[in-house]
């Protein structure tokens, strides 16, 4: 019996330590989002089939990557269980045809799992024990609502470790209502329509579609079908509307079902791969990673972690917000982000801020946002070569935000490597 031998290329000796090598975007896709509910648009459809198909599409549009080339498939989910358990990363691999020693696992960082596998996949580039990558997430909250199954433990509680409403998403976002009076709810009622806005205008302007892979539906009672568009945007919401609507969360609040991501299905993918190893295949260069960072708040008021990850990777990065000049902030809730942007001095309209829209218009299929972050930065940064530097940003469950801070390779100044290791 014979089995294939892994693909080694050795570097350096034993006794030398490799330079830091640069982990680069190569492609990113991702399902149309459908509404997590009973009559939603993937609610016959399997989350590993979702991910499967945003796998096969990056092979499909890169027919120069060798797939035994790829070292290995980083796949998140939030509710690890049912049909988005079993080790994500290796099933999906198997299910997508992948060679069968392509390795795969799966990673749990809530909001931020695709952010994580996309980091975790970059930090094996950096140190050269990987070239080629394939890192996302999937969730399919109309199978798996967020929390379910779960047993938080009574000691968060027992023992004040949390605030009781630590463990509500919703309620983390009233709380920092409270906590800084100049989020008013006027601000993010208007937020919500922006976001609408700016989705329908980005959608109308062919920038939503190129990045989304049909998937087929079969429904017992609907027969067959095809995915090709986001379900869950409202074109044409209102301040006025939602104005009208209640605040589940608090009675009197201030937190909507316009002012909140939308309960989402949905999975997205990118390939990563080391500068040089991009050079040697022949794939394409759509931003370089040039670091990132997570950072821990209290959990109570979750939507201001990404504040100090983004101080943090700043400082690492060498640069300072004013360097920055393309910014995908998910918005889990249009407070978050306000909160981020009154941190750093922003405007509200500010047009570095989600040019596309964001979450609260497309959705949050928690563990697969990150990856949609990236792939809309990727894009805006082929429309904006002017733009050197540009940040994807989350918060993320229990009291986390996590920040990666990316450059622009249509950038003048910007100084690829070559298959050497060398810039030129």
């Amino acid at each position: 019996m014979t089995t294939e031998q892994p693909r080694t290329s050795p570097r350096t000796s034993p006794t030398t330590t490799p330079a830091v090598r640069r982990a680069v975007f190569v492609d990113g896709v991702r399902t149309p989002f459908g509404r997590a509910r009973k009559d939603g648009l993937y609610a016959s459809t399997r989350a590993d089939d979702l991910a499967v198909r945003t796998v096969r599409e990056l092979l499909r549009r890169h027919p120069e990557l060798p797939p035994e080339r790829i070292d290995d498939v980083a796949i998140a989910a939030t509710t690890q269980t049912g049909d988005q358990g079993l080790t994500l990363g290796r099933t999906v691999g198997v299910l997508a045809g992948l060679p069968r020693s392509v390795p795969g696992f799966a990673i749990d960082r809530m909001c931020a799992g695709a952010m994580t596998a996309v980091t975790t996949a970059a930090a094996t580039i950096g140190v050269g024990a990987q070239d080629v990558l394939l890192a996302g997430g999937v969730e399919h909250m109309g199978h798996h609502p967020m929390g379910f199954d779960a047993e938080p433990n009574p000691r968060f509680v027992s023992e004040r470790l949390v605030a009781p409403d630590a463990l509500n998403m919703g309620v983390t976002a009233e709380n920092l209502h409270d906590r800084f009076p100049a989020l008013t709810r006027e601000r993010a009622d208007a937020y919500g329509v922006a976001s609408q806005d700016k989705y329908a205008a980005a959608l109308a302007a062919g920038q939503i579609s190129p990045d989304l892979v049909p998937v087929a539906l079969r429904d017992p009672e609907r027969g067959w079908g095809l995915a090709t568009a986001d379900e869950p945007p409202r074109p044409g919401t209102t301040r006025e509307a939602i104005l009208a609507l209640p605040t589940p969360f608090r009675p009197g609040g201030r937190v909507t079902a316009g002012t909140a991501a939308p309960l989402t299905d949905g999975a997205a993918t990118c390939l990563l791969a080391a500068e040089e190893s991009a050079a040697e295949l022949g794939l394409p260069v759509r931003m370089r990673m040039v670091t990132f960072a997570y950072a821990g708040v209290e959990p109570e008021v979750m939507g201001l972690g990404p504040v100090p990850a983004t101080h943090k990777a700043l400082a690492r990065a060498g640069l300072t917000i004013d360097d920055i000049g393309l910014f995908e902030i998910n918005e889990a809730f249009a407070v978050q982000v306000l909160a981020f942007l009154d941190a750093f001095g922003l405007a509200d309209d500010d047009d570095r801020v989600n040019p596309y829209g964001g979450a609260i218009a497309v959705g949050h299929p928690l563990a697969s946002s990150g990856v949609r972050l990236m792939t809309q930065l990727a894009r805006q940064f082929e429309e904006r070569p002017e733009v050197r530097f540009g940040l994807t940003t989350m918060c993320i469950g229990l009291g986390q935000g996590g920040t990666v801070i990316w450059e622009n390779p249509h950038h003048r100044d910007y100084e690829p490597v070559t298959t050497e290791g060398s810039t030129r």
